[in-house]
């Protein structure tokens, strides 16, 4: 049997955030591939009773790293454990997601064991012949996509973005081993010191976890008519997006972007007010369960994603949507 392909699961707040699920997806297709067991590392304070819940999402073994040290997320004392524990059992792969959490632990971890990584992949595979991880991410802008194969030793180290495919559907009869695992006490102590946490400002919730999104882009003509766009995604429960030449024009947050250079999201639904649709925004909300896309020009892009296309002025048709929802609501 081949070696353990391995996620990093993430904790927040003192819980498995559900982001470890969906690493676990992308492991087990991995894993069946190369007919390997699929492993979850949590690392977290007063976090073990919590583990064995990744069994139902698809993990055969889950590495426990509990201790008082890792309450807060610490960059250097989670990738020392994390190396330690690495040199141990040699996994073939680990996946991390690239949430601020992946992308500052991982590059450190393969500094630390000298392997490579590749960052923001959109597709995993394994080769049939050489059962190499193949690791699919933009490149040169979003215009190609580039496949890569991680020479050296193992693990072949990757993140993968955040949304980008959904969990697993849970089967509560799975049961998993759950292995703690006590790094060396010398190493945990931290250069960095925890100030506080600041959650991000949104309307509604963050961006990668709404199920309603209405974004807007360079057809919304100013940072004003934004707010509009804010008060549409208030009655209907949802989060603002944007498009990369809206953030540019600052008319919104870098936060608030999606596509290659933003975030990747996988809402119920999707609503598109002035975005023509270029191939890195689409790229980054194509995992959308219904898109609904508003532009006056017939040839966007986007109309070829959408499934409900609106032909017509951007604005005149968000007042005329919000004027309908109150009115449904009952709102004045």
């Amino acid at each position: 049997m081949s070696a353990e392909v391995w996620t990093l699961a993430e904790v927040r707040g003192g819980k498995i955030h559900p982001v470890s699920r969906e690493l676990l997806a992308w492991g087990k297709e991995l894993a069946d591939a190369l007919g390997a067991p699929l492993a979850s590392v949590v690392i977290g304070s007063r976090i073990k009773e919590q583990a064995a819940s990744l069994a139902a999402y698809g993990a055969d073994k889950v590495y426990v790293v509990d201790s008082p040290e890792f309450e807060n997320f610490r960059a250097d004392i989670a990738v020392s454990a994390l190396a330690e524990i690495t040199d141990k059992y040699r996994p073939s792969i680990l996946i991390a997601s690239a949430t601020t959490q992946g992308r500052t632990a991982m590059p450190m971890l393969s500094a630390r064991l000298g392997c490579g990584l590749t960052a923001d992949c959109t597709e995993l595979s394994i080769d049939s012949e050489t059962k190499r991880l193949v690791q699919t991410r933009p490149a040169i802008g979003g215009n190609v996509m580039a496949d890569i194969k991680t020479k050296g030793r193992d693990p072949q180290m990757c993140t993968v973005r955040p949304k980008s495919k959904r969990p697993l559907a849970a089967d509560n009869s799975r049961k998993c081993e759950v292995v703690e695992f006590r790094p060396v006490r010398e190493k945990l102590a931290s250069l960095l010191e925890f100030i506080k946490f600041e959650p991000e400002k949104s309307v509604g919730l963050p961006l990668q976890e709404a199920e309603i999104i209405v974004s807007g882009g360079k057809g919304m003509k100013n940072a004003k008519n934004f707010l509009r766009l804010e008060e549409l995604a208030r009655l209907l429960g949802g989060t603002v997006g944007a498009s990369r030449v809206a953030v540019d024009l600052g008319w919104a947050p870098y936060s608030a972007q999606v596509g290659l250079s933003g975030k990747s999201v996988t809402p119920r639904v999707y609503i598109a007010f002035g975005i023509s649709g270029a191939v890195q925004h689409i790229a980054g909300m194509s995992g959308a369960e219904t898109i609904i896309a508003v532009n006056q020009d017939p040839e966007a892009p986007i109309f070829r994603v959408a499934d409900l296309a609106v032909q017509g002025d951007a604005m005149e048709i968000l007042e005329a949507l919000i004027e309908a929802v109150k009115k449904y609501k009952g709102v004045r």
